[in-house]
């Protein structure tokens, strides 16, 4: 009998990691937690900027309650957009500049993990900062509004991670810190001009008016007034609710698209 060559075994294909891996964007998000940690001035531009800010308008209305109410239900939705875009923007841009996001996508790491990591981080910064200017504004600056104050934070929060969306979004394009201020006169300013905060969108131009429908801090100043004016959630509210937590994922998944590893 002649023998017989044994035959090599086929060598098993190699498997392919999810596109999203709950692990790694746990991971992600706690690693940027505890460098945010160490940045005392950073945790206080989140935190404390937007409760200053509305203390200081409170005063600048201490002889028109009526008017504080008004403006500063709005506000509790623009002061969250605001400082989550600019902090989210500035520690996007410093882990491309100083080679971290380089390494972390060489890591199996998916650009997807990396986005939602971040976005969970700060997320979890929004409900705190969103959470503190909410509670004072009504329990300390007597905001006064016929609607509960859980609807009031559920929008501000939507507000501060449509803010972190932005922020990871434009980082993609920015070379500098400076750069991505100069962002904001082009993307924040606008949309703060044209919210309705000053004139009522209605009165506008008919472009500027057809302009300010498709802009989401519109929506989230619409839905901070329906709060402010109405005792129950109306369909108006949850239109505006939509509108801005749809805007976020549009904007994080044009993150997620835009990452790159380097600056150029």
């Amino acid at each position: 009998m002649t023998a017989t060559t044994p035959q090599p075994r086929p060598e098993a294909a190699p498997t392919t990691p999810p596109l999203i891996s709950p692990a790694r964007t746990l991971a992600t998000a706690r690693r940027v937690l505890r460098q945010l940690s160490h940045d005392p001035r950073t945790i206080a531009l989140l935190l404390l900027v937007p409760v200053l800010l509305l203390v200081l308008l409170y005063y600048v209305f201490d002889g028109n309650p009526r008017s504080f109410d008004s403006i500063g239900a709005s506000l509790l939705g623009i002061f969250p957009l605001v400082t989550m875009f600019l902090v989210t923007s500035i520690a996007t841009l410093r882990e491309r500049t100083s080679g971290t996001l380089e390494r972390l996508l060489s890591m199996p790491l998916g650009k997807a993990d990396l986005i939602l990591g971040y976005a969970l981080a700060f997320g979890v910064l929004a409900v705190v900062q969103a959470s503190l200017a909410t509670g004072v504004a009504i329990w300390l600056l007597d905001l006064s509004i016929a609607g509960s104050p859980w609807l009031l934070l559920l929008i501000a929060l939507l507000d501060a991670l449509l803010g972190t969306a932005l922020g990871l979004f434009v980082s993609a394009f920015a070379a500098s810190e400076f750069q991505v201020v100069q962002f904001m006169p082009a993307i924040i300013f606008p949309q703060i001009l044209l919210c309705g905060l000053f004139a009522p969108r209605s009165s506008m131009q008919p472009v500027l008016e057809g302009l300010s429908n498709v802009l989401p801090m519109s929506y989230a100043v619409d839905g901070m007034t329906e709060v402010l004016h109405h005792a129950d959630a109306t369909g108006d509210f949850y239109r505006d609710l939509a509108v801005v937590a749809g805007s976020a994922l549009l904007v994080l998944t044009l993150g997620a698209a835009t990452l790159r590893r380097r600056t150029a």
